[in-house]
């Protein structure tokens, strides 16, 4: 029962050469993090909380305590297949539930608790949950579109004594210890897991099903992107949502399938203070930082003198690492290591840097992965059903092929034809626009339906937003097309400016000139306006859809 799905090799070369799969036959996510390792005495989960509270969890403790709900879900009727919602943030209650449900054969729907009542409704809904376990920030929201999801027949709140209206206290739903004998269900890597939804960035979000083979592909994928320092020494953290595949999977269940112990802390926004103290309190040797965090760690004055930090590799995920936040890491840390990586809720972890196999590129999400096929495609034959590809150096459509087609998603919910048109002539397309260099390094360009042509050069916002970002009095940025007579569109940026930075008009007259100098003459926003924040999904990717809106003439 040791399922260790990337051993190490040397170099990159012999990784893509002699990796393979080797799924097992018969399968349990539940069993894998919890019962194979060879203490289960060890801590498991470090769970801090705001307030002060420290918690410990053991590998032993965690089995028994999803032992416990399982047979409590069983006598509320939960069966295999049933889907079961987990709205719960960093707490311990979130990986219990899931824990539960494998062993009951029930697939598990992640959901943040950053959700109002529409996201929710839609959601729930959609993936027919039939329970869902909820904290108490989203007791209301709950409330309210109960009645609008009629397979939603129990709600269990956590940290709650007295639930009112049909909710069920979460520890009331444990049952004794004595009293839960739980035989986990009998899976393999192709039963089915999890819905996880899409940002919904471009368009109404999906469920993504996924089998369990989807846990092993995000370790895999998390032991090279965190430079192979995942095993029973590891700490780790994140800030990050654990309803996000990139922080569920490739964060919280790699480190327990490499049987590490893990951090949990449910903090209401990111301070950059407090996430210094939580790697210094606990050691935290990886963490998978998003690139916005990483921003605001550089806001702090010489953290290493400040906090002692066991620290040995960011890892970035989900929106672009800039060459500053690269050059901040190596001038202020020792030995740190900084890798971007790149994935779909779809298609799992697939591109990545690994400094112990080769030197990070600034501005390159790395090469893929060990395991998979990259290819880049035409876009427009790629519409049209046909995979057409490009010559190395030439912008297309990312493309990628599992070796095993059990580690990508099995299906759009509810919704065949877009199942059908992600994948084409065996390649999966991605909507991403990238680049291929000759030392097969990927350079991600932008989605494909966000390219901006303006004078007849296409352009990337992506690539406009990170020289945007250049500019020490610039917080965040967001950058969309504009219809325009002349050039058929313009460049459009919005800005979160710095508490300190300048006028409005010497602000947008520098960034235009960091832009032109940075990138080209037609890629520089012509038009910039300011606002309070930018709007942002869950996964912390800019709403380009809502800055059109905002074009369109609705307020900031």
């Amino acid at each position: 029962m040791v399922w260790t799905v990337m051993p190490d090799f040397e170099g990159y070369d012999e990784a893509h050469d002699q990796f393979t799969w080797d799924l097992p036959t018969s399968y349990n996510p539940a069993v894998d993090f919890l019962q194979k390792h060879d203490d289960l005495d060890r801590v498991a989960l470090e769970q801090a909380y705001p307030d002060g509270r420290r918690e410990q969890y053991t590998f032993r403790e965690l089995d028994q305590l999803s032992d416990r709900l399982a047979t409590g879900l069983a006598r509320l009727g939960i069966e295999a297949g049933d889907r079961v919602g987990v709205v719960v943030p960093q707490k311990p209650q979130n990986p219990i539930t899931h824990l539960a449900n494998w062993k009951l054969g029930a697939v598990s729907v992640p959901l943040t608790v950053l959700f109002g009542t529409d996201a929710l409704r839609y959601r729930l809904d959609d993936a027919g949950v039939s329970v869902a376990v909820i904290d108490p920030a989203v007791r209301d929201d709950i409330d309210a579109v109960r009645d609008d999801c009629p397979a939603l027949e129990h709600v269990i709140e956590i940290e709650t004594d007295t639930p009112a209206g049909g909710v069920h206290a979460f520890e009331d739903v444990l049952t004794a210890p004595d009293n839960a004998d739980i035989e986990p269900y009998e899976s393999t890597p192709d039963t089915d897991t999890a819905i996880l939804y899409t940002s919904g960035s471009t368009g109404p979000p999906k469920g993504v099903r996924h089998s369990h083979a989807l846990w092993l592909g995000r370790a895999a994928a998390a032991y090279n992107f965190f430079d192979q320092g995942l095993g029973p020494d590891a700490t780790v953290w994140t800030p990050a949502d654990w309803a996000w595949g990139a922080a569920l999977g490739g964060t919280l269940f790699a480190t327990w399938h490499h049987g590490g112990t893990i951090v949990g802390y449910p903090a209401s926004g990111f301070e950059a203070d407090d996430a210094f103290g939580l790697l210094s309190e606990f050691d935290v040797t990886q963490s998978f930082m998003p690139a916005t965090a990483l921003r605001m760690l550089m806001d702090v004055e010489d953290p290493t003198a400040a906090y002692d930090l066991a620290i040995e590799t960011f890892a970035v995920g989900g929106e672009s690492l800039t060459p500053e936040i690269v050059d901040w890491v190596a001038e202020t840390f020792d030995s740190v290591t900084i890798n971007e990586f790149y994935g779909q809720t779809e298609l799992n972890l697939v591109v990545a840097n690994n400094s112990n196999w080769f030197d990070t590129q600034p501005g390159s999400m790395g090469k893929p992965l060990p395991g998979y096929d990259l290819t880049i495609l035409d876009p427009e034959a790629a519409d049209r059903g046909v995979a057409e590809p490009l010559s190395t150096g030439e912008l297309g459509e990312i493309a990628v092929r599992p070796h095993d087609r059990s580690v990508f998603f099995d299906e759009y919910w509810n919704m065949p034809e877009k199942t059908a048109a992600k994948e084409v002539d065996g390649w999966f397309v991605t909507g991403d626009l990238a680049r291929q260099d000759d030392d097969g390094y990927v350079w991600f360009k932008s989605r494909k339906d966000d390219v901006i042509i303006t004078s007849g050069y296409r352009v990337g916002p992506m690539e406009v937003e990170r020289a945007i970002l250049e500019h020490p009095d610039v917080v965040q940025a967001g950058v969309i097309g504009m219809p325009d007579d002349t050039r058929g569109e313009i460049i459009k940026a919005y800005v979160e400016a710095a508490e300190d930075a300048p006028s409005h008009d010497t602000l947008r007259s520098e960034i235009q000139s960091v832009v032109r100098e940075n990138l080209a003459e037609y890629e520089y926003p012509r038009e910039i306006e300011f606002a309070d924040a930018l709007p942002q999904t869950t996964s912390g990717k800019i709403r380009r859809k809502e800055l059109q809106e905002w074009s369109a003439g609705e307020s900031l």
